[in-house]
This record gives structure tokens, sequence and C-alpha cells, in this order.
């Protein structure tokens, strides 16, 4: 077994080691997400935390690891006669992302359940993480349906395994840890809400720091065992300060002033539900026991709010994770009882142990790690080369003067108008793509459609498919009892109905002819509005602009959707409309996507007022490149941005060459007059 890197020796990061330090001290606390770029220690930070943590003592023999003093009656390998015991350290166990759900919860052996009766159960991840530490790499990544599973189990200290009336159930107590890369999608509100604490980690800028964690790296590179050994004492104490943490933790006394502190603080900031006040309990009682104190005090509750509110306070997905202050502040304050001003003796580390923070190591820089990340995605056009041919720019409807020019034949970009709620836009016939909300699909779970032979593992059992498969075949296998003789020949899997994630491409005009204020403004807000459903419908997006003389792909497809906003955010606007230059573009990149991803089907949305200017024939180019894009199966949707008495209808024509649908800007709202779900029309083609 390779030698961890020491938990005490991660420079910096303060925040993040005082939340894993929080969570070991007390796992009702909820376990902790961790969001920050690549390369910021937060891997090798919870690997680090499993050699901290207490042995555990477990029945002898027992896979779901049962305390000898209090064993799981309902423990499948039970019951347990009071005996023999081992004693193990702590697990840390690891969920890939590509796992699947009966790698987590386990499996039963359904040819035995159903010819024997029997029970036999194959343990999954739950159970092997019992009572010690489930790590999920990159778990934005983790299919929906499992994060639900792994998120259950961790809320109810359980897990159950439910196949064909036959069920399964045992204990599954753990401390839960997430890390993920916001750049490569968010995960859900209702799951953020799930994780008792979160923490944004970056890479500190102070180069002493920086030169820090390099020479400790390249020291434990060249040999783990002498590196782990010169933090051996260090580790030794923050192990020894858990265990008595531990032992204190039921004698911490949260008074009534720290809860109407904490109760206000949670009101104030607007969170929804009651897990956010539970949480922020459960951590200031855990701050305090970690500072060798019996009472919570003020800056246990502030410390507190800080881990546990920043991801609850998102409204949605375009907003970013933070807490104000200042105004957390301001309610401590507001909130403080009588008995504040009195406070009991701050413990033996001083007032700062009320933060709970771990001792800073040998003298290396500290701070910074827990601040948000400065924003690096900055978008914008390529800026029109001086005098370069450019349209008119038509007067907003409001009469107010246009944005300032940023360039020759550019203007600054405009705000989004507000977000609405839009309609569905999904694409024909029947998928098999990555598990989603938009589009029909195979998939592992819905409504059952069918049944088919197991191509390789069973996975979801057509009962009655897999008896009348056997049943022909009762007298010839000799069957004398009432059981049914089942082979595995006649197992059926069961063909499934759901809906699959799609790749939405959308595919900008940002030419002088969309550069009204008011008009651009509004288009810009139905984009964000579809990004916001595309966020909503588990899609990957991309975004290609065009607008003077070529087009260029503003964002590559991701599952970052506000990465997407942030670039529609700053997107200027001016000059020619180079239609066929866009649309082509989107074409390479749905070429590319489909070798990276076959199985993602595609749908391009087309945001014009259908105009093509610049070059020769700029109106026929544009219809041979939508023409090809419709003959390689693209599903498509225009999105109609005209505006005035007077229409043209030149974005229909487009959508007719594109084989596709077009939507006004007022259509594209759910609660228009035109229906609530609208699907892109395609060939039977496109369907098949």
């Amino acid at each position: 077994m390779s030698t961890p890197f020491p938990f005490t020796a991660v420079v910096g990061q303060d925040d993040l080691r005082l939340a894993l330090l929080l969570n070991a001290v007390s796992p009702a606390v909820g376990g902790v997400l961790v969001r920050g770029e690549k390369g910021t220690a937060k891997s090798t930070a919870v690997r680090a935390l499993s050699a901290l943590l207490p042995g555990v003592d477990v029945v002898a023999g027992c896979r779901f690891s049962c305390d000898p003093d209090s064993p799981d009656p309902t423990c499948p390998d039970g019951p347990h006669e009071p005996g023999a015991f081992e004693s193990r350290p702590a697990r840390m166990v690891e969920l890939p992302v590509g796992a699947s759900e009966d790698r987590l919860v386990g499996a039963l052996d359904i040819e035995r359940a159903l010819a024997e009766g029997v029970k036999a159960f194959e343990p999954g991840l739950l159970a092997d993480a019992h009572r010690g530490i489930l790590y999920v790499d990159e778990v934005n990544l983790l299919h929906d349906h499992l994060v639900d599973l792994l998120l259950d189990a961790a809320a109810m200290g359980a897990s159950y395994v439910e196949r064909e009336g036959v069920s399964v159930r045992h204990a599954a107590r753990f401390l839960l840890v997430g890390t993920m890369n916001p750049e490569e999608g968010e995960l859900r509100p209702q799951l953020l809400d799930r994780f008792g604490l979160t923490v944004e980690v970056a890479a500190s800028r102070e180069p002493d720091q920086r030169v820090e964690v390099v020479r400790r790296r390249l020291a434990y590179d060249d040999d783990p065992a002498a590196f782990a050994a010169r933090w051996a004492d260090e580790e030794a104490a923050v192990r020894a300060r858990i265990a008595a943490a531990r032992e204190l933790l039921p004698r911490v006394r949260l008074g009534d002033g720290p809860l109407r502190q904490i109760a206000a603080t949670c009101a104030a900031f607007e969170v929804d539900g009651m897990r956010a006040d539970i949480v922020m309990a459960r951590t200031a009682t855990a701050l305090a026991a970690w500072a060798g104190r019996t009472d919570v005090l003020a800056e246990d509750v502030r410390q507190a709010a800080l881990l546990a509110l920043p991801h609850r306070r998102r409204r949605n997905p375009f907003d970013a994770p933070g807490l104000d202050e200042d105004r957390l502040d301001e309610t401590l304050e507001e909130f403080a009882g009588p008995e504040d001003d009195d406070e009991p003796d701050p413990g033996p580390d001083g007032p700062g142990g009320g933060g709970g923070q771990p001792a800073p190591d040998d003298g290396a820089p500290q701070g910074g790690d827990g601040a948000a990340r400065p924003e690096e995605d900055q978008a914008g056009g390529e800026p029109e080369p001086a005098g370069a041919d450019t349209e008119p720019q038509p007067a907003g409807a409001d009469g107010e003067p246009q944005p300032a020019r940023a360039g020759a034949g550019e203007q600054s970009a405009v705000r989004a108008g507000e977000p609405f709620r839009t309609k569905v836009l999904s694409v024909p016939g029947l998928g098999e793509g990555a598990a989603g909300r938009r589009s029909r699909a195979r998939t592992e779970h819905g409504r059952t459609t069918g049944a088919r032979r197991p191509r390789s593992t069973l996975t979801k059992l057509h009962l009655a498919a897999t008896v009348q498969a056997a049943a022909p075949h009762q007298r010839a296998r000799g069957r004398s009892g009432p059981g049914l003789v089942v082979r595995r020949d006649d197992l059926r899997q069961a063909t499934r109905e759901g809906r699959e994630g799609n790749l939405v491409l959308f595919v900008v005009d940002a030419s002088g002819s969309m550069a009204a204020r008011q008009r651009m403004g509004a288009v810009k807000g139905a984009v964000l509005s579809l990004l916001l459903d595309a966020y909503q419908r588990r899609d990957k997006v991309g975004l290609v602009t065009f607008r003077g003389t070529s087009a260029e792909v503003a964002l590559p497809p991701t599952s970052s959707v506000d990465a997407a906003a942030v670039r529609l955010e700053s997107l200027p606007t001016g000059g020619r409309t180079p239609l066929a230059a866009g649309l082509l573009r989107a074409h390479e990149v749905l070429r590319v996507e489909r070798l990276r991803d076959p199985a993602r089907r595609a749908l391009v949305v087309v945001v014009t007022d259908g105009r093509a200017t610049g070059g020769p024939e700029p109106v026929a180019l544009a219809g041979r490149a939508a023409r090809l894009l419709a003959a390689a199966g693209t599903a498509s949707v225009v999105v109609d941005c005209e505006s005035g008495p007077v229409r043209l209808g030149l974005a229909g024509r487009l959508a007719g060459e594109l084989d596709g649908t077009a939507v006004t800007l007022d259509e594209l709202r759910a609660d228009s007059i035109a229906g609530l779900v609208r699907d892109v029309q395609g060939t039977s083609r496109r369907a098949a």
C-alpha cells in the first residue's frame, strides 16, 4: 500500500482542512463538497485525512463492518453472536465516475433469488465505506441517479436494495466528501443542499507559498516514507486532537444565544428549508469541540455560516456562490444575546480556536486559498479591422442612443434581459445518449417498454418475460417442487425509455443588424433562458458567434452552463452578418463532437433575424451551409429575432433550409398561447 501524503504537510488550504477535520470530529455535519480549479490539492487532502481517523472495531467476518458493541440487527451477514472482533483502520473508499448502480449499492443474485428464494447479496461500495470515508472525485460528472442514491444513503445512514420483490438493507454511515471543478459543470441545487459544508479552493498567488508547495511535493515524490516520517509527530498530534474532540462533543452546550444567531442568519440570507439551520448548529458545536471548549461562541457561529451557507444561497445556476461577510457580521451583532457580553473561557486555543483553524505549518504563508477564483473567462469577439464595411445601426425602440463603439464596426456588450421559462425543444427520434431530461432515449431508468436478452451483466430484470421464457422447459428440466427452474439463458433484461441530455449548440448572430440596445438585450435574455433550461435538463452546451467577416467558437462544448452565460454576457456586437460562416463553424464543431461522443445527439439553436451580408452571394452561401447541416441529420431550431411592423421572414426560410423549425422570441416562452411543448420537427430519415 502506498504511503499517503501527510495531511499536516498540505500547504495553506485552511478552509479545506478545517471542513474535513470538523466532519472527522462530527460526521453528522453531513460531509464536504470541495469546489475549485484543477491542481489545488483537493484529492490529496481528502486521501490524507483517512490516516488521521481513529481505527474501528468490527465483527470478525462481517462484510458490512458491524460494530461489535452494537451490531446492526438487520445486517445481511447477521445475526451476530457476541464474541470475536477485529480492529482495523478506517477505510477510505473511492467511487469512480463511471461506476454502475450495482457497484455502488451492491447486487442481488437474481437467478438464485428466483429459483431458490435465497438473498444472495454482493455488497457494494456503500457497504465498504460504512464507518469510514466515501470519496467521490468529480462528483458533478456522476450520473444523477447515482448521486441521488449516494445522498439518500448518507442522509438515512442505510442503503436499501430492492429488486423484483427481494429487498436487502444494511447500515451505511460514512463521511461523504466530493470534489469538483466548476468549469466542468455544476451540481443541481437540491444536490448541493445535501452536502453539509462547501469549500472553495484556489491555488495561492503568493510566490513563497507556491515554492513551498513544489518543495514538499518533490520531497514526497523522491521518498514518500521518509517524507511521511518527518511529519509523523504532527500527524499524531492531529489524530489525538480529533479523538479528544470526539470525546468532548457530547458535552458541548449550544445555548439559546448562538442558536438564535444561527436561525437569524439563515433567515437573513433567505436559504431554503431548515437543513441549513441544522447543519450550522452541528458545525458550530463541532468547532467548539475542536477548540477544546464546552460552549459555542459567536465566532463558531460565524465560521459555521461561512462553511454551511454559500452554496445554499444560489437562486439559479448563474449566481456565484458566496456570502456577504459584512451582512453576516451585522446579523450576528444584531441578534447577539446579553450572555455574549460575558463569554466563557475560550479554551486552550484562545478566540482563534473558535474558528477552529488548523495550526499553521512551518511558517509558510497562509490565507488566500479559500478565496473565490478570479474570473478568467472573459469573452469577446475579434475587433473589426479599421475601416471595415459595416451595416447601419438601427436606433433603439426607446429612442436611446446606441452604445459607444468599442472599435471600428463594434459596439460594447449590452446586458441580457430577464430570463424566462422556455418551451421544451427536443430532438426527434429515440436516442441512447447520456441520461438527462430533454429528448426520448433508451436508458437504464424510466418506464419499461419491453424485454431483451442481456448483453452483459443483468441489471434490470423483466420478471414476466423471464418466467415466460422459462415456463416451456419446466418438464424437461425435471421440475418437481413449487419453485420455478430458471437457467441463465431464461433471464431477460427490461428495456426502458427515459430522457437523455443533448448537446445544445447555440449559433448567435452578433452582427450590426442585431445591435439595437433593446433588441440585443432581449436576444441575450432568450439565450440565457435557454441556457438555464439546458442546465436543468443536464445538457452539454456550446456557443458559436458570427459577425464582421467570420465566426468563432466562443465556448467549446462543455457541461459548464454558467461558463456559457459569462461568455454571452460579455459578447459585443457590430459588423456585417456572415451567416454562412456561423453555420459552417457549427457543422465543424458537431463533426468533432460526434467523434468524441457518438451517442450524444445534438440540437442546433440558431439565434438570428435571418439576414446574410458580406462577401459574394451571402444568401446562397448561407443556404448551402444550412443544407449541409440538414444532410448530416442535425436537428435545428431557428429563434427568429426579427422585429418591427414589416418582417421579411428570412429566419423562416433559413429554418426550411435547415429542415428545422422557426420560433419567434414571443413563442419561445412556455406560457405563450402557441402551446406548452414544441418538438423540433425532423425528417423520417433523422428520426430513424
